[in-house]
């Protein structure tokens, strides 16, 4: 099929509006298939995951196509929630054009304002589709206003190609027909039309169509509109990449089949059956079956089998893939998503997706001694699938932790766990990592002396401790002269001193930030060993740190939140209760960016709070920026709780 019969467009807007449904129509009308499939049945060919199956909505982006006109149209329909925002990241990068979905009876919600930011930084094209106007009370010039006041005043409905208001925003797109206009010359029939393609193509017109996805209503007119206003894959903005020879420039990349060969990958799917699908976008050129590519970000060639094109989860063989096309590869070895392929001899460097940094953190427990086994393999196949789920391990607190968008995102990925892998694990909070310093000198003796039947055990130290710069951690300096310790016991003083910092004096956290100078001590000519200098270290170090004026530390995080400026007093009032404060403000876009400081034990819940604050139109991350004490309130609270759980350890031993 020629490059100027494809078509690619992504299906985006709010939870619920009916993208899935329409999809499932278009489909339908093509007839891509021969039965048209409902949520409610769980019978569409989009949403086919046994969770989007259960919960009645999308969770993962899935490609389509049909056939419209003599047109290829591709489709990658997504889901609206906030906690899969990710795949609407990565589904634009593949394609040329968008269709978003408003649900007539809702009018323009927060997932379609998020959507729309999206398509704005992508300059991205795209048709308005006000689906259900077949339910009882809906108003399309009450949503259209909407839509003017909230997405863009550039958003006409198309209706009639001579309709004053349409006819003036066609010629606005176009000074040639603007100076046409302006004269009060009629512009014909085919300008207009030419027009209208050039305007949408530029981001400067988007057309507004209405109907109904479940009674199929005006879905032809939308395939119309798809086909005349959307661009091909040559008419496309144009796209650039780098030049790995000359990493300081950038290249256009020539929209054409006869070009040399690029694409990027955008989606890897875990298929229980063929095993990793890779997604890619074709740009230019051609790529056989059964050949090879070169993945630039590797600097290796990569052996591929059969290429596929995608029908929800059907697999449909193709003989190659060409400019425009959104295709599937099995089992490749090294390519993952966010990597660019070419020629060897002429490569291209797309940027790499961008996603959004997790929200919400929880610890993770096995529920069984099988369960810990298959653990890691099943959560490396969920991290390789879906970019913005994050696995880590806290070295101080022995968790391993998993992190996404939002309480559901976590929901699902803990089910997969459990259906696709077997795998079941209960779900906490994370432990904060704290840690111990002090704020004075102090100088204190260690003696370990133990004398029972045979050779007893004697170490004795005498230490200085003092605090040093924020980031030191732990310094040693040794002062023995005159043989007061022996050199052979030097470094076992001092491993005792380490370990004790590693275990904390006051509340079990690691130690940081202080010097410990080793001064003098005594030693026994035959009841002296290595161990009981370890001993006598550990002990003057705990001693000292409590005689040095001990503090707690806690993590505090740089936190970006971005919310429309109704929000500010709300966000502002909450974050003071949260210990937070607030380092300035900017402007974004539509949005009022606050930059706070904001300690990570009052985060944890932080994703459905500002959820709720905001009604779902707020947004932040959060990254680590450094230690500050612990209020002593609080402080004295931790190492109460520690006190206490030793305390009980020592009664049950």
């Amino acid at each position: 099929m020629g490059i100027d019969n494809k078509r690619s467009i992504i299906l985006l807007g709010h939870a619920q509006s009916g993208k899935t449904t329409l999809s499932e129509s278009m489909l339908y009308f093509c007839k891509a298939t021969n039965r048209k499939g409902t949520i409610a049945e769980g019978t569409t060919v989009s949403d086919y995951s046994f969770d989007e199956i259960e919960r009645k909505s999308s969770i993962n982006s899935s490609l389509l196509f049909c056939d419209y006109k003599g047109t290829r149209i591709q489709i990658v329909d997504t889901p609206g929630y906030a906690d899969f925002f990710g795949e609407v990241i990565a589904g634009v990068r593949a394609v040329d054009a968008a269709i978003v979905v408003v649900d007539a009876s809702s009018g323009v919600e927060v997932g379609t304002e998020r959507a729309w930011q999206i398509l704005e930084e992508a300059q991205l094209p795209c048709i308005i589709f006000v689906n259900k106007l077949d339910k009882e009370n809906t108003d399309l010039n009450k949503v259209l206003s909407e839509i003017k006041e909230r997405l863009s005043k550039r958003a006409v409905v198309i209706e009639s190609l001579d309709a004053p208001d349409l006819v003036e925003v066609i010629a606005e797109s176009d000074d040639k027909l603007l100076e046409k206009y302006l004269e009060g010359t009629q512009l014909s029939p085919e300008e207009l039309k030419m027009g209208l393609h050039q305007g949408v193509d530029k981001c400067k017109v988007f057309p507004v169509l209405a109907g109904s996805a479940l009674n199929d209503k005006d879905v032809a007119g939308l395939l119309d509109a798809i086909i005349q206003y959307l661009p091909s894959p040559a008419e496309r903005t144009p796209v650039e990449a780098g030049d790995p020879l000359k990493p300081e420039t950038k290249k256009e990349v020539v929209l054409k089949e006869d070009a040399p060969f690029s694409a990027f990958v955008f989606k890897s799917i875990s298929d229980p059956y063929v095993g990793q699908l890779t997604l890619l976008r074709v740009f230019s050129g051609k790529l056989l079956s059964n050949t090879s590519f070169y993945n630039v970000n590797k600097k290796s060639k990569e052996r591929i089998g059969q290429i596929y094109l995608l029908q929800g989860k059907e697999q449909r063989g193709v003989d190659s893939a060409s400019c425009g096309d959104i295709v599937a590869i099995a089992k490749l070895k090294e390519t993952v998503t966010s990597d660019s392929l070419s020629d060897e001899k002429n490569q291209f460097l797309f940027d790499p997706l961008i996603f959004p940094e997790p929200a919400i953190s929880a610890s993770v427990k096995p529920k069984s001694r099988q369960d810990e086994d298959k653990i890691s393999g099943a959560l490396h196949k969920l991290v390789a699938e879906d970019p913005t789920f994050k696995v880590s391990h806290d070295q101080q607190t022995k968790e391993l932790i998993i992190s996404g968008l939002g309480d559901l995102h976590l929901g699902v990925m803990v089910e997969r766990m459990k259906k696709r892998f077997n795998v079941e694990v209960e779900l906490g909070t994370p432990k904060v990592s704290y840690k111990e310093t002090i704020t004075k000198s102090a100088k204190v003796q260690g003696k370990f002396k133990r004398q029972s039947g045979g050779r007893g055990q004697y170490g004795d130290v005498w230490i200085e401790i003092e605090p040093v710069d924020k980031g030191k951690g732990v310094e040693f300096v040794d002062k023995i002269f005159g043989g007061a310790i022996p050199r052979n016991f030097i470094p076992s003083a001092e491993k005792g001193i380490r370990q004790a910092c590693l275990e904390g004096a006051v509340a079990g956290y690691p130690i940081q930030d202080v010097r410990v100078t080793l001064v003098d001590g005594s030693y026994h000519e035959v009841d002296s060993s290595d161990m009981a200098f370890q001993i006598a270290g550990a002990m003057a170090l705990r001693k000292a740190v409590i005689a040095a004026g001990p503090v707690l530390l806690e993590p505090v995080m740089d936190v970006d939140i971005a919310i429309p400026e109704e929000y500010l007093g709300a966000i502002s009032g909450d974050i003071n209760s949260r210990r937070g404060r607030i380092m300035g403000m900017d402007i974004k876009g539509k949005s009022q960016m606050v930059k706070a400081k904001v300690p990570l034990s009052e985060m944890f819940t932080y994703a459905n709070d500002l959820r709720s604050l905001t009604g779902g139109r707020g947004m932040y991350t959060m990254r680590f920026s450094h230690y500050e004490a612990v209020p002593h309130k609080i402080a004295s609270t931790i190492i109460a709780q520690y006190q206490a759980s030793k305390k009980q350890e020592e009664e049950q031993q």
